[in-house]
């Protein structure tokens, strides 16, 4: 991945997606040393300390695959969130999940696929943000 610009992530997402990672047996994985390179360099806040343009677990954001321009609304959550084959969320182990964790509305931030290929992901709105809402419980 790459992106010079800061990524912010709250103290309770850390801890949570640090559990997440712990817990998986693929380590060893693109996406999965991806996201642990990006909380190693992100800025760790309080929650109630999080922009309300930052994107956080359990947000809901629109963003852009470039250079198609192909948007997408989908809410960022933890693997156990997404069963049930639900159409309208993104893990965080998913590659453009990891990639979207701590970016800023307008932010890029180009991120390896699988098959050695890469992808810029443009956040264009936070549409929901817990932290925002004050509901820091999410």
């Amino acid at each position: 991945m790459q992106t010079t610009e800061n990524i912010s992530v709250s103290s309770t997402d850390l801890q949570r997606i640090e559990a997440v990672l712990r817990g998986r047996a693929d380590t060893e994985s693109m996406t999965i040393q991806g996201l642990s390179e990006e909380l190693r360099r992100a800025t760790i806040l309080p929650p109630q300390d999080i922009p309300p343009t930052v994107v956080t677990m359990n947000s809901r954001v629109k963003f852009a695959i470039e250079p198609t321009g192909k948007v997408f609304e989908l809410t960022l959550v933890y693997p156990k969130d997404t069963q049930n084959n639900r159409s309208d969320v993104i893990s965080i182990t998913a590659p453009i999940g990891s990639a979207l964790l701590g970016l800023s509305v307008g932010q890029t931030i180009e991120w390896p696929l699988p098959g050695g290929h890469n992808t810029t992901v443009k956040v264009v709105d936070i549409i929901y943000q817990p932290e925002r809402e004050g509901h820091f419980h999410l």
